[in-house]
């Protein structure tokens, strides 16, 4: 079968990395992720990912515990750099190339963002990992995804979560929910469906970039949503 997408921005928050503790990384989800990255990238897929903090830190908490927003926002990019370098390792125990990006320079362990490079290691089948967020404050990671995704001309956005695709409601508080296969990006606001921040959706909506939401829980979805199996949701214009 072929894929149906050539470069796909694969986004996974940091809490998928919980597993069963209460914080940080269990290494067998890490590993099962890369597993799952891998029967991607088999396939000839070009890869870019996104990975969020919030199973270390969460910069928008900060100001709870007494520490300026700015400063929190910054401690959770770091927190992202974090599962990055942890996913990057597990892939490449696993013979996957990869690159690590950051919106922060840290050149001991990554090379700075920019665009024109990592389009290139995509063409040269390594998969990218961008981490730092933008580099900014008051910016999440949905944001970074949907940026970088129209930055490498990506033709998809994949949200892996918890859920199977969309609902009208939350499904884990209401089990009568209903799912939707396809929505418009304008409904989805509309109705406040929350599939990412406004910030991010919005921009991906501007650029007409697609978003399937789709179960990460579940193995081999992420190879057959590629393949054209309908998994999850569609988001369009």
């Amino acid at each position: 079968m072929t894929p149906q997408y050539k470069r796909i921005l694969l986004k996974l928050s940091g809490e998928s990395l919980l597993g069963s503790q209460q914080y940080g990384i269990d290494s067998s989800v890490l590993g099962y992720v890369a597993e799952e990255v891998k029967a991607v990238h088999a396939l000839g897929v070009q890869i870019a990912l996104v990975i969020g903090g919030g199973n270390i830190y969460r910069g928008i908490n900060a100001e709870q515990h007494g520490i300026d927003r700015v400063s929190g926002d910054y401690m959770g990019m770091l927190a992202t750099v974090i599962n990055a370098i942890a996913l990057q390792n597990a892939l490449e125990l696993r013979g996957v190339p990869t690159r690590l990006q950051t919106a922060i320079t840290m050149s001991q362990i990554a090379e700075p963002y920019i665009r024109r490079r990592a389009v290139r290691h995509l063409e040269k089948g390594r998969v990218v990992i961008f981490g730092a967020g933008t580099g900014n404050p008051y910016f999440t990671t949905d944001t970074t995804a949907t940026l970088r995704a129209t930055e490498i001309n990506a033709d998809v956005i994949i949200k892996g979560t918890r859920v199977d695709g969309v609902y009208d409601t939350d499904p884990e508080q209401n089990p009568a929910a209903k799912r939707f296969d396809t929505i418009t990006f304008r409904y989805a606001l509309e109705k406040n469906l929350r599939v990412m921040d406004l910030t991010a959706f919005t921009l991906a909506q501007e650029n007409n970039i697609p978003i399937v939401v789709y179960d990460m829980g579940t193995q081999g979805n992420l190879k057959r949503l590629i393949l054209g199996e309908t998994i999850g949701t569609i988001i369009t214009n």
